[in-house]
Order: C-alpha cells, then structure tokens, then sequence
C-alpha cells in the first residue's frame, strides 16, 4: 500500500540565491499540489535543527524534509531520497523522480549534487 504524505516541511537555505529561485521554481510548477509544502528557512535556525533531530551542517549541504503520513510521526528525510519524495508530490516533476531513483543515475547524480554544493558553500565563504 502506498503511503500518503499528508505534510511535508522543506528546510531550505534561504541565503542562498540558488535555493530560493528552486523552491519558486517547484512553487511555480507545482501550483496547487505544493499545498501540502512549507518551506522553512533554516538560516540562523540552528537550534530548532539540532531540536529536529538534524546537523545544521548537514542541512547546509544537503536538502531536509519532514514528512508526515497518517498515523505515524514526523520523519525527516534528506539528500536524493527527500528530492524524490518532494517532485513525486507534482503530477509535472514525477518523471524526472523516477530518473533520479534509477540505480545508474542516482549515484551520479548525488556526487554532482554533493560537489556543486560544496563549491557554492566554499565561494560564499560558508564552508
């Protein structure tokens, strides 16, 4: 049976420029399925990170969510499993969620995600 995720909380690096032009982008393209999304900048909320269970560093270089699903607690997930999660939520980004879990591609995918990250903490100065 498949799992119905009835919230889920996104926590984003709203000081970074790339990041906030990707959540309006999926805001954008989402469109009415995003009203189960919020979004949470975790900037200077390290506290309420380390609360939830999630390194502030972590969550610098990798994406968070919290899922809900009925009858069960709030869980995070992170990295390529919580890109997935998020487009399986819109009818428009399914396709692309489906390539991303695929076991050639992930692995790719992730270095690519992991370096390019990195290179944008180091260039802010963050890392």
């Amino acid at each position: 049976m498949k799992k119905i995720i009835t919230k889920i909380n996104v926590f984003y690096d709203g000081s970074c420029g790339r990041c906030r032009k990707d959540r309006d982008n999926y805001l954008a393209i989402a469109g009415k399925q995003a009203k189960n999304v919020t979004w949470v900048d975790i900037t200077h909320k390290d506290e309420h990170l380390r609360d939830l269970g999630i390194d502030p560093i972590k969550a610098l270089k990798e994406l968070h969510i919290q899922i809900e699903v009925p009858n069960k607690p709030l869980y995070v997930v992170s990295e390529l499993d919580a890109y997935i999660i998020l487009m399986n939520n819109t009818l428009w980004l399914k396709p692309l969620a489906w390539l991303i879990a695929l076991p050639l591609v992930r692995p790719i995918l992730s270095k690519l995600y992991h370096v390019s990250v990195h290179n944008r903490l180091k260039k802010s100065q963050r890392l």
